[in-house]
Formats: C-alpha cells, sequence, structure tokens
C-alpha cells in the first residue's frame, strides 16, 4: 500500500483515541468500592505524586503530576490507590488489539491514547467516523472502560477535537472547519505548545490561533526556530506529520521522588544504584542498547538540572551504564540545597545493543 502522506491530493482520515482518566478508571472498574468517589492513583505519602486522577477528583483541581501533599489539601476526601502498571499494560494491549481490527498504521502515544490512520480502513466503513465510534462501543464492550476520539484529516486536529467532547465524547473536524476551529482557541491549548513556550508567545502578543496566522514564516523563525514551519502550519489548520506504526522508542529512564532530602554523595549512591539496575533491565528486554546517558537532578524548591554524556557506540555493561552515571552525577554534590528527585536515562538507543535482560517502561518510583 502505498503512503498516503507521499500523495498531496489523498485526504487523510486520522483518529485520535485517548481513554478517560485511564488509571484511575481502571482501578474504578476492578474496585465498585471506588466509583464515584475522587480518586488519585499513586503514592499518598510526603513525596508523592499522582499519576492519575479520576474525574470526581479533577473537579477540585486534582491533576497528574501534582505533588500528594498538593492533592490531599485541595482534596481532602481523596482516595489514593498505588499503581497496578502490569494490569494497565494488560489493558492496553486489549485496546490496541481493537484498533488493529481497522487498520495497520497505528501510532501509540502512551497506554492510554494513540494516533489511527484509516486513510485505508481494514472494515468496510463508509466513514472515519463510523470506524470511530466502533471502536469506542467495542472499548466499551470489552474492557468495561470509556474513550474520547476525535476525527479529522490530520494529527493536530484529530488530537484537538478528541479533547473537545471529553469524556466519553467524540468530535469531527472536517477540511472546512479546520482553519477556522483554531483561530479562537488559546496557545496553550494547541498540543505541540508547552507552557514555556505558551509565555513566550504571550510575550509577543501571541494568545489564540488568529494571533498566530498573523505572523509569517520570517518572523516565526526569528523567533522560534526549526518549530516555525510547524506552529506557522497548525494555525492555519494544517499538519502534514504521517501516522508512524514503527516509530523507534528513544530513550528509557528511571527516577525516583525521595522521602526526604538528601545532600550527601553516599546517599545518593544508594539511590542511584537501583536506577541504574532498573534502566539496564529494561534496556536488555527490549534489546535496545545506548548510547548517551542523562542524569536529572531536583531539589526542594523544585528546580532541576542534569547532566549527559554520549559515546560513539552502546554501552557493553551495567558496569558502564553505573561508571557513566556516577560521573554524571557526582559535580552536583555536595548541593547547594536538599535534593527530593534523582533519575537516570539512556538514550540514542540501537536495536541488538545490550545483552543483559529484564524490565519495562521508563518508571517513575514513589518512595517505599
Amino acid at each position: 500500500m502505498a503512503r498516503q502522506e507521499e500523495d498531496k491530493s489523498v485526504i487523510r482520515r486520522i483518529i485520535h483515541v485517548d481513554m478517560d482518566a485511564f488509571y484511575a478508571s481502571v482501578e474504578q472498574r476492578d474496585d465498585p468500592a471506588l466509583r464515584g468517589r475522587p480518586v488519585a492513583v499513586g503514592g499518598s505519602r510526603q513525596r508523592g505524586v499522582v499519576a492519575a486522577a479520576s474525574y470526581e477528583a479533577r473537579q477540585y483541581g486534582v491533576r497528574s503530576a501534582m505533588p500528594s501533599v498538593t492533592a490531599r489539601r485541595k482534596c481532602p476526601d481523596l482516595v489514593f490507590v498505588p499503581p497496578r502498571f502490569d494490569v494497565y499494560r494488560a489493558v492496553s494491549a486489549g485496546i490496541h488489539a481493537i484498533f488493529a481490527r481497522y487498520t495497520a498504521l497505528i501510532q501509540p502515544l502512551s497506554l492510554d491514547e494513540a494516533y489511527l490512520d484509516v486513510t485505508v480502513s481494514l472494515a468496510a466503513h463508509a466513514s472515519a467516523t463510523a470506524i470511530a465510534q466502533d471502536i469506542r462501543a467495542a472499548i466499551r464492550a470489552e474492557t468495561g472502560l470509556t474513550a474520547s476520539a476525535g476525527v479529522s484529516y490530520n494529527k493536530f486536529l484529530a488530537k484537538l477535537a478528541s479533547d473537545y467532547r471529553k469524556p466519553d465524547g467524540l468530535y469531527v473536524i472536517t477540511p472546512r472547519m479546520g482553519p477556522r476551529f483554531v483561530e479562537s482557541l488559546p496557545v496553550e491549548r494547541f498540543h505541540g505548545i508547552g507552557p514555556a513556550t505558551a509565555a513566550r508567545m504571550h510575550a509577543l502578543g501571541i494568545r489564540t490561533g488568529l494571533d498566530l496566522r498573523g505572523w509569517d514564516m520570517e518572523r516565526l523563525s526569528r523567533h522560534f526556530g526549526r518549530a516555525a514551519a510547524f506552529y506557522h502550519g497548525i494555525a492555519r489548520g494544517l499538519d502534514d506529520r504521517p501516522v508512524e506504526p514503527d516509530r523507534k522508542r528513544k530513550s528509557i529512564g528511571a527516577e525516583r521522588t525521595l522521602e526526604q532530602d538528601i545532600h550527601h554523595w553516599e546517599q545518593a549512591l544508594a539511590v542511584l544504584e537501583p536506577l541504574v539496575d532498573r534502566v539496564w533491565e529494561a534496556s536488555g528486554k527490549r534489546g535496545l542498547g545506548g548510547r548517551t546517558v542523562t542524569v536529572k537532578v531536583r531539589y526542594a524548591d523544585f528546580r532541576h538540572t542534569g547532566r549527559a554524556r554520549s559515546l560513539a557506540a552502546p554501552l557493553a555493561s551495567r558496569a558502564a551504564l553505573h561508571e557513566m552515571a556516577m560521573g554524571l552525577m557526582r559535580p552536583f554534590f555536595p548541593p547547594e540545597m536538599g535534593v527530593r528527585l534523582l533519575g537516570v536515562t539512556l538514550s540514542n538507543l540501537d536495536d541488538g545493543g545490550t545483552p543483559a535482560a529484564g524490565t519495562q517502561f521508563a518508571l517513575a518510583l514513589d518512595p517505599p
């Protein structure tokens, strides 16, 4: 099958499927006592972080990545449950099997969301909207969970559409609707424009899609460099990025939020050791070797920093990873203030580079 992106006359049919409060919804499905209650998946301790929040919790302002103490302050009745990633992965695999009934062009973004290109579908459906409806119905019937979906002619608008009617919603943005749809949206709502970039745009007087559309490529390039072409396109409802089913993993990492701030190198070594183990095991299970090691340090005031080093060939052993991580971390100790989080990441991944065997995805660890 010829790739649709090579034929500019073909109007793509893209679906973005996003599970509704996925981790929290799985917990509420499996424990009837949690249904209708504000639930946070994550650690409830002093240094815990919310991994996911139910819609009942979100009504109080509880959000993912929020410190657990803040979440508890916003919602005193919040129920914390520990994450069960093995269960979430199993449910996610079932959902992706549903996607595969309709297309082979599936680009997972995480366990709970993916892009599907159904321009040429495996099923005999009249429209992408009908496919999205069938997928949502199958997810509900087979998993007991709800999903929201967006349908459009490119990835950017399909993502916006799936957010538009959450939860348990479906929205379609047609080619005629696209340019006008983005006009009134705040730029911080645009997928691909993060908080820092949105703040820069605000400082330049760019607050909406229509404001962004008023800037030509030359002006955008002066302020935003290589990202200018993407911003120029999405302000006009354009996005040429294809759905990439063979997209390779870019990094494998582990990090740990600490129960108490640490100040001494010996304490850092005790934290670093299991992080290195987890990263090495994860790379081994996936048959991936990495050439770049990055360490991350977050201080008590939430400022963070890090260092990285790259080699010409993938690291050959766990000992080599450990040595590089220690060398990169050592200059941060002793710190000027306490350290609340340490992390290690392996990137620039190559197939077949590590002989080890073991574990999963990037890991965020709560205090034991």
